[in-house]
């Protein structure tokens, strides 16, 4: 998976979790892809400073991952629930497959 893709997955499972002054620039590198200098001007930080964080919170959403499973959780349900529209007969049960991954 590519790695921005990743992170990004990531960010949407746990990025509650991070503090808010995380989240803001974590936010701004990995979804608004703002340059290391851009976000260290806003956040008043040295570039290394903004460097540093973004990495902490790489390592942090990855043990979040790593202890809860949640994305590898979701993937699961998502492919067991794409198979179950491929097979399904009914138009009814494939409405309903469909309803169940648009609440995941």
């Amino acid at each position: 998976m590519e790695k921005i893709v990743e992170q990004g997955l990531l960010y949407d499972f746990y990025g509650a979790l991070l503090t808010e002054h995380q989240r803001m620039i974590y936010e701004e590198a990995v979804l608004n892809d703002m340059s290391l200098s851009e976000i260290a001007e806003i956040a008043g930080i040295s570039r290394q400073g903004v460097h540093d964080l973004i990495k902490r919170c790489d390592r942090a959403l990855e043990e979040y991952e790593n202890k809860l499973h949640l994305m590898e959780r979701f993937g699961r349900i998502n492919g067991k629930l794409e198979r179950i529209g491929q097979i399904a007969q009914q138009e009814e049960i494939r409405r309903l497959a469909d309803e169940i991954r648009e609440e995941l």
